[in-house]
């Protein structure tokens, strides 16, 4: 304790230019065991549970631009494993126990905040539908409950539950486990995990091609060179589509802009998060005290970070019925995102038609809240050329079987 307060002091005083780097950033190498292209959150767990869980250390993470710069750094933060399908309810029920100790195991402080996520409930069938979710999620052994309004109102005081407003709360369902966490400490701490086992963080190179024989790939063309690789791991948010045909196959995902804002700052009125796809709109409350809000994506497909007015017309006006008194906040920022989405609203983790070539994409709008156990689960797959029973079901043949895993209404709004 001793040492750090006396180091924070001397580094304060240097005004942090003396600061060790947190990782290195080395030149990459001519050849690695594995190379995985994307450094957000989900690239970077991959590495580090190759080198944790698996013993492949020999690794290079290859970012087109700044670590976390992606959708790990554009999304609304929230947590959560409460859906319907089994398939779904394992993987993210895996995520979400791993972010409960992920603070530990990494060493390094998430900012883990487990306050609560609420969905509400409008009419009586999203009343009906709610507790047919309930009863499933709580099948699988996650917690999960129905409130009634007095109940609503009791957790969050604020929130209105008037019967005359236009969509009146008659309920919802509530998983005290969800919460949030902090999005850029969860890349940070991953990236200084995983270079502590040896993993090579390149920032700034981007990939234009991959090196392919016979059908399997050996590498990847970058603007810093050639790189050499006996497997590739893909985890590009917003742009798996684009990297699929560059190594000759089609990819079943639309890009679509996700747009988000966040208010001036007020004081602490907000512990838990509220969802409504009635009215289509999200908010949780910062640790700096803004109001982070979001709602759906833009209908369009395009890779612009920016999005339509009339979606943030949109998410406030339900914003404001729902919490009158944020009527007289201001907006302070808005962002957007690019997010792949499969047509049954579940992603992809799975080896490809290229031998060694592995892409993990189409989280739409739930990415974040699945970092840690898509990495553990790629990771998997990567490291013994076949899917972990968790992540099987969400390979890429499930296209041409037609056993699909239909979460839409798990995203009706993006969280």
């Amino acid at each position: 304790m001793r040492y750090s307060i006396f180091s924070l002091a001397r580094n304060a005083l240097s005004y942090h230019e003396k600061w060790p780097e947190a990782w290195r950033s080395p030149a990459p190498k001519p050849a690695y065991d594995v190379v995985i292209v994307g450094g957000g959150g989900h690239g970077l767990a991959t590495a580090y549970y190759l080198a944790k869980e698996h013993g492949i250390t020999n690794v290079a993470v290859i970012e087109k631009g700044w670590l976390g710069g992606g959708n790990t750094g554009r999304n609304t933060t929230i947590i959560r494993s409460n859906y319907l399908w089994d398939e779904s309810a394992a993987i993210y029920e895996k995520s979400l126990k791993l972010y409960e100790g992920l603070s530990q195991d990494l060493n390094y402080n998430i900012m883990l905040s487990q306050r609560g996520v609420l969905n509400l409930a409008h009419n009586e069938h999203d009343l009906k539908e709610l507790s047919r979710r309930v009863n499933a999620i709580r099948l699988n052994g996650i917690d999960s409950e129905i409130l009634t309004p007095t109940e609503i109102k009791k957790l969050v005081p604020i929130i209105n539950v008037s019967p005359d407003l236009r969509y009146p709360i008659l309920g919802a369902s509530l998983q005290r486990r969800g919460g949030v966490a902090r999005h850029d400490a969860v890349a940070w701490g991953y990236a200084r995990a995983a270079d502590a086992h040896g993993v090579d963080i390149i920032q700034n190179c981007e990939v234009t091609d991959f090196l392919v024989e016979d059908g399997q790939v050996q590498g990847v063309e970058t603007t810093q060179g050639a790189i050499r690789a006996g497997k590739v791991g893909v985890v590009v948010a917003g742009h798996a589509s684009v990297m699929a045909a560059k190594a000759g196959f089609r990819m079943p995902v639309e890009s679509h802009p996700l747009q988000a804002l966040v208010s001036e700052p007020i004081k602490p009125v907000l512990d838990c998060v509220v969802m409504s796809n009635a009215v289509h709109v999200y908010v949780s409350q910062s640790d700096k005290g803004e109001l982070v809000i979001g709602a759906g994506i833009d209908a369009y497909t395009s890779y612009g970070q920016r999005g339509s007015f009339h979606t943030i017309e949109g998410q406030i006006g339900a914003i404001t019925e729902l919490f009158p008194i944020f009527s007289r906040l201001r907006q302070l920022r808005q962002w957007g995102g690019i997010v792949d989405t499969c047509p049954d609203a579940s992603p992809i983790i799975s080896k490809t038609p290229v031998d060694h070539l592995y892409f993990n994409c189409g989280w739409g709008t739930g990415g974040f809240k699945a970092t840690p156990g898509s990495g553990w689960a790629f990771a998997h797959t990567i490291a013994r050329d076949e899917p972990h029973p968790i992540n099987a079901p969400f390979s890429l043949d499930r296209f041409s079987t037609g056993v699909l895993i239909d979460e839409h209404g798990a995203a009706a709004v993006a969280h």
